[in-house]
């Protein structure tokens, strides 16, 4: 009968004890979750997204005109957001349209012929896009930007160098705002604009400018 009593309690024991452990295992888990998704959410909280500014937003491009002068000319209608985390820049996200229709050079001809079949074929391909695969920061407030560039229908893999001026309540918008200069090169016959190559230089030269508004 002892022998008995003796075995009801050694099995109550263990049961008690594995009771003890699923629970303490059951609290673990619950524990480890909770910190899984708050670290994931403070991550969020980091990176906070901004909308490109139109009016403070352009892309100039400089080239080589048979050696004698470096015509310019300027995209200034941009859309696109700047996922931006100031504190891991490298964790940041740019997704970028140009309307290619708003190149202006201020000579309304040579407007024309750019947007013509000849160069953008706007008819065609209405927008250039950058979506950025890779930041590599280099300096205090500098990286580098790679991403993949989009003309006519032709994409490559662009880096650019970028500088961030500054982050703060803008003046005129009263709105979380972040800017950029950033500066590149491309060759235009990579995206098969090949007219007048090559007294008209292939390298050309980019300067941009970004202002951007955080979405609240």
């Amino acid at each position: 009968m002892y022998k008995n009593i003796f075995s009801i309690l050694r099995i109550d024991s263990s049961l008690s004890k594995k009771s003890t452990n699923f629970k303490i295992m059951k609290k673990l888990k619950i524990f480890l979750g909770a910190t899984f998704v708050y670290m994931f959410l403070a991550q969020l909280v980091q990176a906070e997204e901004y909308v490109v500014e139109k009016n403070h937003a352009s892309v100039t491009w400089i080239a080589n005109h048979f050696g004698y002068s470096h015509p310019s000319g300027k995209f200034t209608n941009i859309e696109g957001t700047i996922t931006f985390d100031e504190k891991n820049p490298e964790k940041s996200l740019v997704d970028v349209i140009v309307k290619v229709e708003s190149l202006n050079t201020g000579l309304p001809k040579f407007d024309q012929h750019l947007k013509s079949a000849d160069f953008f074929n706007v008819e065609r391909y209405e927008v250039a896009k950058f979506v950025s695969t890779k930041i590599t920061v280099n300096g205090k407030r500098t990286a580098e930007i790679s991403g993949d560039l989009t003309i006519v229908g032709v994409t490559k893999p662009v880096t650019l160098n970028a500088k961030f001026n500054k982050s703060g309540i803008s003046m005129i918008t009263q709105k979380p705002t972040i800017g950029f200069s950033a500066t590149g090169s491309i060759n235009r016959s990579d995206f098969g604009l090949n007219y007048g190559l090559p007294g008209v230089a292939d390298k050309v030269n980019l300067v941009i400018e970004v202002e951007a508004n955080r979405v609240i």
